[in-house]
């Protein structure tokens, strides 16, 4: 009876291991090589166009990161876009979920319309603003004259400070539907009781917020903030299509300057650096969002 029980469980596992193949050969063919692969070109000098093997240079491409004014600007960029990005979406992205959560009446109506964003293509909203922001012909301009406000009409584009603010305006606009869509969700499994018991205890407003709302979004926080950590490192559709990273590269960041490196320079030893870089930078803010996370759960 127990040698049945064991070539039972035995036959069992063998069909468990066969169902995993799969799924092992995509981890291993698109996650696990290329990753492999990357690391080995950070460590070689190789222009793709030009040579036809690689040459091993250790840490130099590392070296020369640190040394490359343009590539610190990147790396300048990437961390201010990412940490207002973060708190912008965030802050924004819970707003709207209350709203919509203490709002019954038409709120299909309203998250159908903060969600449409998310649908439309990130380029496609750029070309758009690029439009309403232009100098001469551009609808903000043309409202602000209108209106008896000539003085403030701008070269938004074209300005740095302004541009760097256009960019994450448009980039928070473009992903807050996705994260308020999953604050919603997890105020919707907060059970009901909860709330009905902070409020015979006096607990309303701000303070139902911070005691009820807050600790029991701590899961939601932490997937919320890993998405948009990935989402502002990752940067990349809106400043290359709304700014080309300028001016002056006040707008580039690290992902628009990999992919220059990479298919504008075709040095793919020194991308593979940087993209090791960057790869590191998402695995240390994910780590830090999630730590935070736990300790806002316990």
């Amino acid at each position: 009876m127990q040698e049945t029980i064991s070539s039972r469980r035995k036959a069992r596992e063998r069909w468990g291991r066969l169902f995993l193949l799969p799924t092992c050969v995509i981890l291993f063919v698109f996650v696990i090589y290329p990753i492999g692969y990357t690391l080995v070109l950070s460590l070689c000098d190789y222009n793709f166009a030009f040579d036809y093997h690689m040459k091993f240079a250790g840490f130099g491409n590392f070296v020369k990161m640190f040394r490359d004014p343009v590539y610190l600007t990147s790396l300048a960029n990437t961390m201010f876009f990412t940490l207002v990005m973060f708190i912008f979406l965030v802050v924004f992205s819970l707003s709207l979920a209350l709203l919509l959560f203490y709002k019954k009446k038409h709120s299909w109506f309203f998250r159908t319309a903060i969600f449409v964003p998310i649908v439309v293509p990130a380029s496609l909203i750029c070309i758009l603003f690029s439009f309403m922001l232009a100098d001469n012909f551009g609808i903000i301009n043309k409202f602000l004259m209108s209106i008896g406000l000539s003085s403030w009409t701008h070269n938004w584009l074209t300005d740095a400070t302004s541009a760097k603010w256009w960019v994450m305006i448009v980039s928070v606009w473009g992903k807050m539907g996705f994260c308020t869509i999953l604050f919603l969700s997890g105020l919707q499994n907060i059970p009901s009781d909860l709330f009905e018991a902070a409020e015979i205890d006096g607990a309303v407003g701000w303070k139902k917020l911070i005691y009820v709302i807050i600790p029991n979004l701590a899961e939601t926080f932490v997937v919320v903030g890993i998405w948009a950590i990935l989402q502002c490192l990752k940067l990349f559709v809106t400043p290359n299509v709304l700014t080309k990273g300028g001016p002056a590269n006040a707008t580039k960041v690290l992902y628009q300057y990999i992919y220059d490196t990479a298919f504008q320079n075709f040095d793919m030893g020194y991308a593979s650096a940087q993209a090791i870089i960057l790869t590191v930078l998402v695995m240390i803010f994910s780590f830090l969002n999630m730590k935070i996370g736990k300790k806002e759960g316990e």
